[in-house]
């Protein structure tokens, strides 16, 4: 069996290439392989000093420097792929496009006496597609353009790159892959390849580097006792919030996530503020459970007038749905697709945010320590204390870190 390997990336940008290239590298190397990713993208901005190679018409087939440099980058990416192998590399990665057999043909004649691996990146997740476009058109090489000329030129980039793609169909050893789900779609492998079980795990198995999970601030709800609603922050809460953002000044986050509501974007937006750049992306699926007819109300209040949602919801917190709201059962599906949404979105190196709720952060904290359902709506979820979580095939960290020596408040979702 041949012992180096040669893995191409294959697909249409902002299908998640580069993330997964980052997450199969870093994984490899703690396995103490040695490996490189050869990004093409990367060198292209390096080589063009006059910015024409961030146009939408550089890559358009039919410019003819556009298709020269693009040649020029992929062979001097495929010469040092060649000599990092011979000075010892196991793995080398070649993360572009390589959407044409024709393409995909000189990379296998530049490898001959190395295996190949072909990786082929879909994403069929409309929503989880249009927040990356737009995210991708805040890029630096968009910097001199209008955020809505950013995504105009780079939607056309991809139509281009649409007009001469040719998906995976002959090569020997090809894995089709949906990057919104983690899951394989398809493989085909006629050879036996060097670390492909290890490969396959990484491919369907989340990787978090770091993840900041935050929750909101105190609100009014929060002193009055109240449920769900769309409170501001108090004054406390906004000290909270500026707490926050100074305890992560340091600490590099290009995105936050939260909920569409007040008291998420309240909390992120300091933090935000102290973060060059950082953008704030709200997910529907992140906001707090809605409390049907006993939003707005104090639990007391609830006990008062409405003493059979008391005694229905008190025996099994985890199923009970309130009436005309949800429960925790209801909301696990949405949860757990705005996290995919946010893994989808960030790039694998990259510390993650997310500002959410008390409810939402237990079903998000779940999901990574596997607790029983009637344990979830009782996780200690504070308003002075973020979880930081790490989990990657060698470790797994859950960590509960002071920010501010405040007593904490709040309802009892």
């Amino acid at each position: 069996m041949k012992r180096k390997l040669v893995i191409v990336m294959v697909g249409l940008p902002a299908r998640g290439k580069s993330t997964m290239a980052r997450k199969l590298g870093r994984t490899l190397e703690l396995d103490g392989i040695k490996v490189r990713i050869f990004n093409n993208g990367e060198l292209r901005r390096k080589l063009d000093t006059d910015e024409d190679a961030s146009s939408s018409e550089f890559f358009s087939p039919a410019n003819a420097r556009g298709k020269d440099l693009r040649e020029r980058i992929s062979r001097q990416n495929i010469e040092e792929a060649q000599a990092f192998l011979r000075d010892g590399g196991q793995v080398a990665i070649m993360d572009a496009s390589n959407v044409t057999r024709e393409r995909r043909r000189s990379i296998d004649a530049a490898f001959p006496d190395q295996a190949l691996c072909y990786v082929e990146c879909l994403n069929a997740d409309e929503e989880a597609l249009e927040a990356n476009l737009e995210r991708k058109a805040g890029l630096k090489e968009f910097r001199r353009l209008s955020p809505e000329k950013a995504l105009e030129s780079f939607l056309k980039r991809i139509a281009y790159y649409e007009s001469i793609y040719e998906p995976l169909d002959s090569e020997a050893n090809r894995i089709l892959v949906d990057s919104f789900d983690s899951c394989i779609l398809q493989e085909q492998i006629a050879d036996v390849l060097p670390y492909y079980d290890r490969i396959r795990d990484i491919i369907t198995t989340r990787v978090v580097r770091n993840l900041f999970l935050v929750r909101h601030g105190e609100t009014h709800y929060n002193r009055e006792d109240r449920i769900g609603g769309d409170s501001d922050l108090t004054d406390k809460g906004l000290e909270q919030a500026n707490a926050l953002a100074e305890h992560f000044a340091t600490v590099r986050i290009p995105i936050i996530f939260t909920s569409n509501y007040k008291r998420t974007l309240q909390t992120a937006t300091p933090i935000a503020e102290r973060q060059d750049p950082c953008s704030i992306i709200a997910l529907p699926e992140f906001n707090e459970i809605h409390g049907g007819v006993c939003d707005g109300m104090t639990y007391e209040e609830i006990r008062q007038k409405m003493p059979h949602v008391a005694r229905a919801r008190g025996p099994n917190k985890y199923r009970y749905i309130y009436p005309e709201g949800e429960g925790y059962k209801t909301m696990e599906d949405r949860v757990h697709r705005g996290l995919k949404k946010v893994f989808f979105l960030n790039n694998y190196d990259e510390n993650i945010m997310i500002v959410g709720h008390r409810a939402v952060n237990r079903m998000i904290l779940s999901s990574f320590l596997s607790r029983q359902e009637e344990e979830i709506p009782y996780i200690y979820m504070p308003q002075d204390r973020y979880y930081h979580i790490q989990i990657d095939p060698h470790k797994r960290l859950f960590e509960l870190v002071p920010y501010k020596s405040s007593p904490s408040t709040g309802g009892r979702w």
